[in-house]
């Protein structure tokens, strides 16, 4: 950033005090919560994030210095406003593949041919796209899920949410656009899948190999210290044991 964009000390300042008035009405809206899911409380959450986010992009570009806030991302659903006692519900799916080996998929998709006796003629499973249109015709998004090697697929992220609905939707109501309506405030639980997550998992595992081996090599000098001043020890031990049990043997003789 150049000097002439850098923010000045005021506008660093005045963002503090937002922080410190954001921090105010978010400790006055939780102690005043009406209950768990209290969108009050919701808002000045999000104000407060919005507010440190700013100081903290300020403080940097002005004096390369950095908040030891951690600010959360916007992937947190917002509070359930739905029915008490849901009537209805429909569970949303989303499931993401790369075609990692396309001609793995494409024979697949020839054995799912020559099995319902397509003829070759028919050469939908020359493409990518007409193999994958015959299979998720021929095997359920489950058997696809827990197979996807067999058929050339790498997985990625996959989402499921259960919204809760005040009835069930006429047949045939909602199949143009399915996933239009879908209202997170509605969403009675999900459940994501993410390497992101298996990363964070394998970074924290890292570090905690990294401060044993560390630990390790540090003390194994102790450790040899240790061994050391004990085998000296035993060793004197066992002598002076010797010389005291050789004296009355000498001493028995000379009598």
């Amino acid at each position: 950033m150049s000097d002439a964009a850098q923010p000045t000390a005021a506008e660093v300042r005045a963002a503090a005090e937002a922080v410190k008035t954001a921090l105010d009405r978010h400790l006055a809206a939780v102690e005043r919560r009406s209950g768990e899911e209290d969108p009050a409380v919701y808002d000045a959450f999000n104000e407060l994030a919005a507010a440190a986010e700013a100081y903290d992009e300020l403080l940097y570009d002005r004096y390369d210095e950095v908040t030891p806030f951690e600010i959360p991302g916007e992937d947190t659903l917002p509070p359930y406003t739905g029915p008490e006692e849901p009537s209805a519900l429909s569970v949303l799916i989303r499931r993401d593949y790369a075609v990692a080996e396309p001609q793995r998929l494409m024979a697949q998709a020839r054995r799912v041919e020559a099995a319902d006796g397509e003829g070759p003629g028919v050469e939908v499973s020359n493409t990518v796209h007409g193999a994958l249109g015959l299979l998720f015709g021929e095997f359920e998004p489950d058997e696809i899920a827990s197979r996807h090697k067999e058929f050339g697929l790498e997985e990625g992220d996959s989402t499921l949410w259960v919204t809760a609905a005040d009835e069930s939707a006429d047949p045939g109501e909602w199949l143009e656009a399915p996933f239009e309506e879908a209202d997170p405030e509605r969403v009675v639980c999900r459940f994501d899948v993410s390497a992101v997550f298996d990363e964070e998992l394998d970074d924290d595992i890292d570090d905690i190999d990294d401060e044993d081996d560390g630990g390790d090599e540090d003390d194994l000098p102790e450790l040899d210290e240790d061994l050391d001043t004990n085998l000296d020890t035993d060793t004197d031990e066992d002598e002076d044991d010797e010389d005291s049990a050789g004296e009355p043997a000498r001493l028995e003789a000379d009598r």
